[in-house]
């Protein structure tokens, strides 16, 4: 090992406090980031499955239309 103890580890010949805070600021923003995305994922799911269930109601009520309708475009041959 190439420290003599713990102390002297933590210390890292006068670099310590700045590598530990270092590594502390990179776990909270790791931290932070991880509950974004899982917060911002529920979100968009809940709001993928609301829009599913209103474009459901809506084709349940008219079940005669069509979903999609398709236009012929014409396209000139030089």
């Amino acid at each position: 090992m190439a420290f003599d103890s713990f102390s002297a580890f933590m210390a890292m010949e006068g670099h310590g406090p700045y590598v530990w805070v270092c590594y502390a600021v990179f776990a909270v923003l790791l931290g932070g980031l991880m509950i974004w995305s899982v917060k911002r994922n529920r979100v968009a799911l809940e709001d993928c499955q609301r829009r599913h269930e209103t474009e459901s109601r809506a084709s349940a009520r008219a079940p005669g239309k069509a979903s999609a309708t398709f236009t012929r475009v014409e396209i000139p041959q030089d």
